[in-house]
């Protein structure tokens, strides 16, 4: 059977993880001298204590080539077919390190890399598609195949308290223009091309959500539907909630925003991913 592997920009939890029966590469959370490893070495809660009440603000980097490389033979004592379903290369060099290392496993097995353009929960959903497939015994051109169909019905929206995050762990991309002109707006921003680029404004908390919602209910017809939050789970139900006319709550996934990318967004990120129906 095909193993899956992505990286921790996914937002996928070890829990999430084990049950998925997937590898997830974790970057590291670098904090002064001190440096943790994505949602292992550092719980998401410590992490947001640290952030908001620390002095020294955290940066991030990917895992080396050699990481995959080990990872990549390992799995070939299990099988001869290994898809990687990896973040941004926009965002991130975690893309580039899994390439590397595939091009450097002297194993015996087929090993393909995908760049999904995505982050968080967009690439969660990507990771679910594949493992699904993976688990009818579709091979790895099928569930490489899937993926990339899917990629480009997968969309997600994020509301953020504040830019200054993203500022200073410089992934602000085309939502730098933002900056200056919303001391007081909440910002409401996606990818665009593997990039962040800002998708409207807020006055408020509320009128944010509501953006959320209405961005969902555009869809005509929705695959699969996640909701993400770093610190208010509580938003995360009301969302669920506010949607169930559409697509059922028990089908939500749901998910949090770990450290990695927590650095770059702050703790009071909200977001919705949508894939699209055929």
């Amino acid at each position: 059977m095909v193993k899956i592997v992505t990286d921790s920009l996914s937002d996928i939890s070890p829990k999430q993880s084990n049950e998925l029966g997937i590898t997830v590469v974790p970057l590291n959370v670098h904090f002064g001298d001190d440096i943790y490893r994505d949602g292992i070495e550092l719980s998401t809660d410590e992490f947001y204590q640290k952030l908001v009440g620390g002095k020294v603000f955290p940066s991030t980097s990917a895992p080396a080539p050699g990481v995959f490389v080990e990872l990549y033979t390992k799995l070939a004592e299990e099988t001869d077919e290994i898809l990687a379903i990896m973040a941004s290369n926009k965002i991130s060099a975690v893309y580039e390190s899994a390439l590397q290392g595939k091009d450097m496993v002297k194993a015996n097995c087929r090993i393909e890399v995908i760049n999904t353009m995505q982050l968080i929960s967009a690439q969660a959903l990507l990771v679910n598609l594949a493992v699904d497939a993976a688990g009818d015994g579709a091979n790895l051109e099928q569930v490489s195949g899937i993926v990339k169909n899917a990629m480009s019905r997968v969309s997600s929206r994020m509301v953020f308290d504040t830019l200054e995050y993203l500022k200073k762990g410089g992934r602000i991309g085309k939502a730098q223009a933002l900056v200056g002109s919303l001391l007081k707006v909440h910002p409401i921003l996606g990818l665009k091309d593997g990039e962040v680029f800002p998708y409207g404004r807020a006055r408020n908390r509320s009128q944010a959500v509501d953006f959320l919602v209405n961005f969902v209910k555009e869809f005509p017809k929705i695959e699969r539907l996640a909701i993400e939050h770093a610190t208010t789970p509580d938003e995360v139900e009301m969302l669920a909630d506010r949607l169930s006319d559409i697509f059922p709550k028990e089908r939500v996934y749901r998910s949090r925003v770990g450290a990695v990318i927590g650095t770059h967004t702050g703790p009071h990120v909200l977001a919705v991913t949508v894939l699209a129906g055929e």
